[in-house]
């Protein structure tokens, strides 16, 4: 089972700056992408509407943007006082 799960859901080697935000951002960021173009595909081949995987995409990219916020990746370290 562990086999058909990397083949549907393969994770790549993480090469950024190492922190557990950083980590999970990743992650999430992964299944995104994996998402997304399942999405994409289903799509193409007519199984679903145009305006049904945009209004998908467009949650997922509304639940990838909340994990960011969540995790503080991209703001700004506090300053240190000397």
């Amino acid at each position: 089972m562990e086999s058909h799960s990397n083949f549907l859901y393969p994770r790549s080697r993480y090469y950024g700056k190492f922190t557990p935000e950083n980590l999970v951002f990743n992650a999430n960021l992964q299944e995104f992408a994996h998402k997304v173009n399942y999405l994409c595909a289903l799509e193409m081949n007519g199984k679903i509407a145009p305006e049904v995987a945009y209004e998908d995409i467009k949650a997922l990219w509304e639940q990838l943007k909340q994990s960011k916020k969540e995790l503080g990746i991209g703001e700004q370290p506090p300053a240190s006082e000397s």
